[in-house]
């Protein structure tokens, strides 16, 4: 986990993530995405952190139609940025993968619901695999 990456205003996890090794995250003006991000746009508009500190959370037409980023977003505006950070650097130790290779997707979009999503997110587990 490379946690100087941080997390993107809508939620995707840049420490994580495997699509580019050279990014260094929107909020370091590293993704090449940004400029079409409505995320990205409506968080610098409102000046705001993340989506997780927007009265309109979870709008739609944006990357927060995904259910794992809006359950991401939604365990920040709960919980912070840091317990989240901790809990997928623990889940990443115990082999939870958040894209798998050459993909976009990983253990985390695996379950259909919020909750079980939350579930790997605090437990380490999918609730499938209990």
């Amino acid at each position: 986990m490379k946690r100087e990456k941080g997390i993107a205003y809508c939620g995707l996890v840049c420490a994580i993530c495997s699509k580019n090794g050279n990014c260094t995250g929107c909020r370091n003006e590293g993704c090449e995405d940004k400029g079409w991000c409505k995320n990205f746009q409506c968080c610098k508009d409102k000046e705001i952190d993340g989506c997780w500190e927007c009265s309109e959370f979870p709008c739609s037409g944006t990357m927060l139609d995904n259910l794992r980023i809006r359950t991401f977003v939604k365990f920040i505006k709960e919980n912070g940025i840091e317990a989240l950070l901790n809990c997928l650097e623990r889940n990443e130790k115990k082999g939870i993968v958040y894209h798998y290779p050459g993909e976009l997707i990983g253990d985390y979009d695996i379950p259909q619901t919020e909750d079980g999503i939350l579930d790997i997110i605090l437990s380490g587990e999918s609730s499938e695999n209990k």
